[in-house]
């Protein structure tokens, strides 16, 4: 088994790119750090045979439906605070608003494929439908992107 900090090394820049995708740029590093102090603690007892980037996105999902359970229990802050850039790289603001008007579904689908490099069946195990409509949900988050932000889009396929 590898060290955790290789896991975390090779893993890390994912699923922070996968936060940002579903949750946004300003919950994505509390749900990455909150990801990994999980999958440490599961780490030694994860099969030899796991997928390791299936298994983080797992966990990652389950972190983000948290934040955005505890974001319906949050008071709505005042003012504009600006999005400040993650550590290994800026955040495109107008993908985010982008990704931000899709349906959960479909941004979770997309994040979880485009950006993760899932195949549609784990995703289909981590959301809990099936493997046509996490399909379907890509197909069709990737199709409302190329209308509101064609630009982010060029070398996504369906």
């Amino acid at each position: 088994m590898k060290p955790f900090e290789q896991i975390v090394a090779e893993h890390g820049p994912m699923v922070l790119r996968v936060c940002r995708a579903v949750l946004g740029p300003a919950d994505a590093e509390d749900a990455w750090s909150e990801t990994f102090l999980s999958a440490l603690k599961a780490y030694p007892e994860l099969p030899a045979e796991a997928n390791v980037q299936a298994w983080l996105v797992t966990i990652a999902h389950r972190k983000a439906i948290d934040v955005t359970r505890a974001q319906a229990r949050r008071p709505v802050p005042i003012g504009d605070v600006p999005d400040r850039p993650g550590r290994a790289e800026a955040w495109n603001g107008d993908l985010w608003d982008a990704l931000a008007r899709l349906p959960d579904k479909q941004r979770t689908a997309v994040a979880y494929h485009y950006v993760a490099g899932l195949p549609y069946r784990e995703i289909a195990e981590i959301t809990g439908g099936s493997t046509d409509a996490a399909r379907r949900a890509a197909a069709d988050g990737i199709k409302a992107l190329r209308a509101i932000y064609p630009a982010s889009l060029e070398g996504a396929h369906s």
